[in-house]
């Protein structure tokens, strides 16, 4: 038997959403919650299933958007205190199982997202393998992609761990392994948002998110975070049989 897969287990924990405190964090989770809404965009008030979404992220924009929200992680106890609230409230229902086989049926909703998610997950292709079958019409991850300055992200990780404190390593990939995941299940890229030009580790370390953003700027200005920014929004959509 397969080991239940647990990888979001600490993006769930308080001490992971301490790393999105202050403005640099706002910031940087205004940047993930306007990309998603614009990958959204060709369906309105979709259902969506955030897989690893214990972290809340982008609960608040999904829900202020009118899209219906499910949140599925891995533990029900270690999992959902983030959430809480919205929980309680049964604004935001939880669902409990193994994120590489949920349980749940096939295409039961209609957009399945999973941030913060893939690169720490061994059998990645498994998850990606279980989001698409989940998805009637789209799936939407975030990456850390060798497009960028994480091609040299293993020899510069001890600096990240530095600034971050609590940062933990993670799987970095190449273009072609994404495409080819999803492919295998009949899936295509139809979107894509390049987060940041710059490290995130910098931005935290500059701790100037005005800074940050004129930084940012800059480089989109320049093309280069559409060239060679990360960590990358990606959509994929369902192909017609």
């Amino acid at each position: 038997m397969s080991e239940r897969e647990e990888a979001d287990v600490e993006t769930a924990s308080a001490g992971y959403a301490r790393r999105f405190a202050g403005p640099v964090g706002a910031w940087f989770l205004e940047v993930q919650a306007r990309a998603t809404l614009e990958l959204l965009k060709p369906f309105p008030r979709a259902s969506v299933l955030d897989v690893g979404g214990g972290h809340g992220q982008v609960a608040p924009a999904l829900l202020a958007a009118g899209h219906p929200l499910t949140v599925l992680g891995s533990s029900a106890l270690a999992c959902s205190d983030l959430l809480r609230p919205l929980v309680d409230s049964g604004r935001v229902p939880f669902v409990a199982a193994d994120l590489l086989a949920t349980g749940l049926p096939d295409r039961a909703f209609d957009v399945v997202l999973a941030y913060r998610l893939l690169p720490h997950v061994a059998r990645w292709p498994e998850l990606v393998a279980e989001l698409c079958r989940l998805a009637r019409y789209a799936v939407i991850v975030d990456y850390p992609t060798r497009r960028s300055v994480n091609a040299v992200a293993e020899a510069f990780f001890g600096m990240k761990k530095g600034v971050e404190g609590n940062t933990r390593p993670f799987l970095v990939f190449r273009e072609g392994e994404i495409a080819g995941a999803f492919a295998a299940a009949r899936f295509r890229e139809t979107g894509r948002r390049p987060q940041f030009f710059f490290p995130m580790a910098l931005h935290r370390g500059l701790g100037r998110a005005g800074a940050s953003r004129a930084l940012e700027g800059a480089a989109g200005g320049l093309g280069l975070r559409r060239a060679l920014g990360s960590p990358v929004i990606l959509r994929c959509e369902r192909e017609a049989a």
